[in-house]
């Protein structure tokens, strides 16, 4: 995760009771850069969102994804597109057609884990 500085949030909402704005803002609060992403914003945490990761100008290190499982399969294909290194499905997320689809295009995978709780986890175990 240390090697992951910018992080493209996709399915951030701007609403700050959601766990995907909680995660965000946790992360910029650490010192990420993040980079949100959702076709329906134009602005979250004060940061341009972008409607998908193709339209997003720079490179993103992690793709963190806040979205349904079967959602996910084009999000890991995009991942892959954009030379991201890390797919990232949040907790409770789970795909195994989008892991295949990331892992193939040489990304790390994680997946049903929260980004928020293992930052802290290492954080506090001093890695």
């Amino acid at each position: 995760m240390a090697a992951s500085r910018r992080i493209a949030v996709v399915g951030i909402s701007d609403k700050p009771s959601r766990p995907s704005h909680m995660v965000a803002r946790y992360l910029k609060d650490h010192g990420y850069c993040i980079v949100p992403v959702n076709p329906k914003l134009t602005e979250v945490l004060g940061e341009k969102c972008y409607p998908d990761l193709a339209s997003i100008p720079e490179p993103v290190d992690m793709v963190d994804v806040f979205r349904q499982a079967v959602d996910c399969p084009p999000v890991a294909a995009a991942a892959v597109a954009v030379g991201a290194k890390v797919l990232w499905l949040q907790l409770g997320i789970v795909s195994e057609e989008a892991r295949r689809i990331a892992a193939a295009g040489g990304l790390t995978v994680v997946m049903d884990r929260c980004l928020k709780i293992e930052h802290a986890r290492l954080q506090h175990a001093g890695l």
